[in-house]
C-alpha cells in the first residue's frame, strides 16, 4: 500500500487549494459552481476537496478517472484504438455546457506510471491536444472576463517519487514544505508569500522594461516584452507559485537555451533540451532523450514560439528537490532559484488592460502567442538576467538565483 499522508495535511491543503488559490487568492464564495478533477491515485486529497468545497456552502461537480498504469491504461487505449475521425472528435455541447456551468475548476496532478504513453506516436497526442483547443479557449475568455479562476495542487505516488529518487516520504515532505502544510493556518501563510511576490511585481512593471538578455554558460537569449505587457504571480493558480512571469512578445526572441531539468511530458521523459530562436521562431529543437516528442511538439501551431518567460526567487521558494513534476519543478528554489520558458500559449493575464472582449487579431497584433500547447521547460543553472529599459539603460533584474530589485 503506498504512503498516504496524516489526514490534518489533507485537511489542510484542500482548504489551501478551495479557500485561498480558487478566486484569485480570495478563496470561493458560497453558491459557487467548482469543478474538482483528479485521478484514482490521488483519491485521498480528492475526497477532501470534495469536503472543502461543500463546506463552503459552493456546489461541487466531480471529475474522477482510473489512473493509466501497468494493468489499466484508458489513455493508451484510446490513441492505440481511435480512429482519425475519433481523435479529432470534440464533445462541443458537453465542453461548452461545462464552461458556463462552472465558476472555479481545482485539478490534481497524480501520475501512476510516468512514462504511461511512452511509444505512442506524438503525433496523435498532439493533434488531440489541437482537438480540445476550444475547451481551453471558452475558460480563457471565461476567465478573462472576471467569471472564471482554476488552480493545480500535486498528490505524491509511488512512481513519481521513484522517478525523482526519493522516498515516497520524502517526497511528500517535499509538498509539505512547499505548501507550508506544516503551519496551522496555510492560507494565511500564502498571504504573505503573495504580498512579498507582489511587492517584486510592483517594482518589475514600473521599470518599463523593452527587452531582456539571459546569459549563463548554457543560454544566450534576448526576449522583447512588448507592449500592454506587465509582470503577473502570487495569484494562487497553482499551489505552490513563488513564480513571477509575462508572457513576452514571441517575435522578438534571439539566441539559445539549454534546459538541464528533465521534462515530463504526453506520457513521456525528455531530457537534455536545446532550443534556438531566431526572428521568434524554433529553428532548431534537439534533446538528449526522447527527441521525436519535442519536435512533434514544436511542429503543432505555434509551439514554436515563447508564450512565458518566469524567474524564480530562490529565497522564497521551499522546494529543493527535484520532483519529477513541472508544477514543483518550475517553482524550485536551491541556490540559483529557477528560470524558465513555455513553448506555446501565452497568458492574457500578462496584458496590462483589461483583457475581457480583447479580439484576436489585437492578440495577435500584441504578440500574445495562441496555441493548443503550453509547455514549461525549466532550468536551475546560474543565469543573469539584464532588463533594456525604454530609456536605454540597462540594470540587471536577476542574478545568482535572486532578484536585484
Amino acid at each position: 500500500m503506498s504512503y498516504k499522508p496524516d489526514q490534518q495535511v489533507l485537511e489542510r491543503y484542500a482548504d489551501v487549494l478551495v479557500n485561498f488559490a480558487l478566486g484569485g487568492g480570495d478563496g470561493v464564495r458560497a453558491g459557487d459552481v467548482v469543478l474538482v478533477v483528479a485521478s484514482e491515485s490521488a483519491k485521498p486529497l480528492y475526497v477532501e476537496l470534495m469536503r472543502a468545497v461543500v463546506r463552503a456552502g459552493c456546489h461541487p461537480i466531480g471529475h474522477y478517472s482510473p489512473d493509466d498504469d501497468g494493468d489499466y491504461n484508458v489513455t493508451r487505449d484510446f490513441f492505440e484504438l481511435a480512429s482519425d475521425g475519433q481523435i479529432d472528435f470534440f464533445p462541443a455541447r458537453y465542453r461548452r455546457g461545462l464552461v458556463d456551468e462552472i465558476d472555479h475548476m481545482v485539478a490534481v496532478l497524480s501520475d501512476a506510471d510516468m512514462q504511461a504513453l511512452e511509444g505512442v506516436p506524438p503525433a496523435k497526442i498532439m493533434r488531440r491536444g489541437a482537438t480540445m483547443k476550444p475547451w481551453m479557449e471558452w475558460r480563457t475568455a471565461k476567465e478573462n472576463a472576471g467569471k472564471f479562476t482554476w488552480t493545480l495542487g500535486l498528490y505524491g505516488t509511488p512512481a513519481m517519487a521513484e522517478e525523482a529518487g526519493l522516498s515516497e516520504v520524502d517526497y511528500w515532505q517535499q509538498i509539505i514544505d512547499a505548501c507550508f502544510l506544516d503551519e496551522e493556518d496555510p492560507a494565511a501563510r500564502w498571504r504573505q508569500v503573495s504580498e512579498q511576490i507582489n511587492d517584486y511585481v510592483e517594482r518589475l512593471n514600473a521599470l518599463a522594461i523593452e527587452h531582456l538578455h539571459i546569459v549563463g554558460e548554457d543560454v544566450d537569449l534576448h526576449l522583447k516584452i512588448g507592449a500592454d505587457r506587465r509582470w503577473v504571480g502570487g495569484s494562487g493558480r497553482n499551489i505552490p507559485s513563488f513564480e513571477i512571469f509575462t508572457s513576452p512578445d514571441w517575435r522578438g526572441t534571439e539566441g539559445w537555451i539549454y534546459f538541464n531539468q528533465p521534462l515530463y511530458r504526453y506520457g513521456n521523459l525528455v531530457t537534455g533540451v536545446r532550443l534556438e530562436f531566431e526572428q521568434g521562431v524554433v529553428v532548431k529543437a534537439t534533446a538528449e532523450q526522447n527527441e521525436d516528442v519535442i519536435k512533434e511538439m514544436v511542429a503543432t501551431a505555434n509551439a514554436d514560439k515563447v508564450g512565458e518567460f518566469s524567474l524564480t526567487d530562490g529565497r522564497l521558494s521551499r522546494i529543493t528537490k527535484f520532483m519529477a513534476e513541472t508544477l514543483f519543478d518550475e517553482n524550485v528554489g536551491g541556490p540559483y532559484g529557477n528560470t524558465h520558458i513555455a513553448l506555446g500559449d501565452s497568458y492574457h493575464d500578462c496584458y496590462a488592460g483589461d483583457p475581457d472582449g480583447v479580439s484576436a487579431a489585437e492578440w495577435e497584433r500584441l504578440g500574445f502567442n495562441d496555441s493548443s500547447v503550453h509547455t514549461d521547460i525549466v532550468s536551475t543553472t546560474d543565469r543573469t538576467v539584464t532588463a533594456t529599459l525604454s530609456d536605454g539603460s540597462t540594470l540587471v533584474i536577476y542574478a545568482d538565483g535572486r532578484f536585484q530589485l
